[in-house]
């Protein structure tokens, strides 16, 4: 029984979704959106959550069970795993100017950067207890990390030429966000005016506004909310929010400090089945389907989907 396998079972049976191994080359399908795949297929068994993309046509997504890190072309569709993960989750993922990519470790309560070959270059373990490092964001001075678990924030604070930190720094949060049962921060961002950043509270479907001292003060709506909310994008003062058990992405124009937000509408689309993150490029938005509704197996095919951006 290969490594993806035993990982699948064991975590079905405790009702978790699961991931994959060393794959090969995927082809993409047969449907398309102009020239290049409108859906590219992953591996099956594979249970994707992260995506990053950087300034080459190429994603990368993470596995929920494993932690492997798949890399696909947005060319052709096809790819394959770069890097067996720690046998723990690879969840939130993004990539520096560098081309590093760093990964956020879900129930693992660690983080890793990782080289876009996929070699690892630091590993860190944030959390011993319970823990669920869920996301992550680049602010160009350091990576800041969501729990979805404990009222904390993690960052990485980087040095010179972008050199990595010897060991995280553990920043409490305080203020309007009070964790409740369920999944608390999830997705984060930068605010517009990059004085800050944003964490949405998947179980209430609040947005915050967060200083760097982890002082957070509820973004004002004007009575709207975005419940499920997991991974957003900033374009501009224009967030983009992925309700991912609601297929749909939330698209808020906000005021350049973040204290104030407008939803101006929600976009689906037939090809979405639970999306989870979001990364741009080109005209598109590229999402990794969870399916956190279907039962997993070894043999359930997952996909990422393209979207015009709204």
């Amino acid at each position: 029984m290969s490594r993806r396998t035993l990982a699948i079972v064991a975590l079905t049976a405790l009702a978790v979704t699961a991931a994959a191994p060393t794959a090969p080359a995927v082809a993409a399908p047969a449907v398309r959106g102009g020239s290049v795949p409108a859906v590219i297929r992953l591996p099956d068994g594979f249970q994707p959550e992260g995506i990053a993309i950087g300034g080459l046509p190429y994603a990368y997504f993470g596995s929920r069970v494993d932690g492997d890190i798949y890399r696909a072309s947005l060319i052709t569709g096809r790819g394959r795993v770069i890097s067996q993960g720690p046998g723990t989750p690879s969840l939130g993922l993004k990539l520096d100017g560098r081309g590093r990519l760093f990964v956020a470790g879900g129930s693992g309560g660690n983080a890793r950067v990782l080289t876009a070959g996929g070699r690892v270059l630091r590993s860190y373990s944030l959390q011993t207890g319970p823990a669920f490092i869920n996301d992550v964001v680049l602010t160009g001075r350091a990576a800041w990390y969501t729990d979805s678990a404990n009222p904390v924030l993690f960052t990485l604070p980087l040095g010179r030429h972008g050199a990595l930190p010897a060991e995280s720094v553990r920043v409490p949060i305080s203020g309007d966000l009070v964790y409740a049962a369920g999944i608390n921060a999830n997705g984060i961002t930068a605010t517009p005016d990059g004085r800050g950043l944003i964490v949405v509270q998947s179980n209430t479907g609040k947005l915050f506004r967060t200083t760097y001292a982890g002082v957070t003060d509820e973004i004002d709506l004007g009575g709207e909310s975005v419940p499920y909310g997991d991974g957003m994008w900033l374009r501009g003062t224009t967030l983009y929010v992925v309700q991912n058990r609601l297929n749909v992405i939330a698209k808020i124009k906000l005021n350049k400090r973040a204290t104030r937000g407008t939803v101006v509408s929600r976009t689906t689309s037939a090809k979405f089945d639970v999306p989870t993150t979001i990364a741009e490029y080109g005209k598109r938005f590229y999402l990794p389907n969870a399916r956190f509704t279907t039962t997993p197996t070894p043999d359930t095919p997952y996909t990422a989907v393209a979207v015009r951006r709204p």
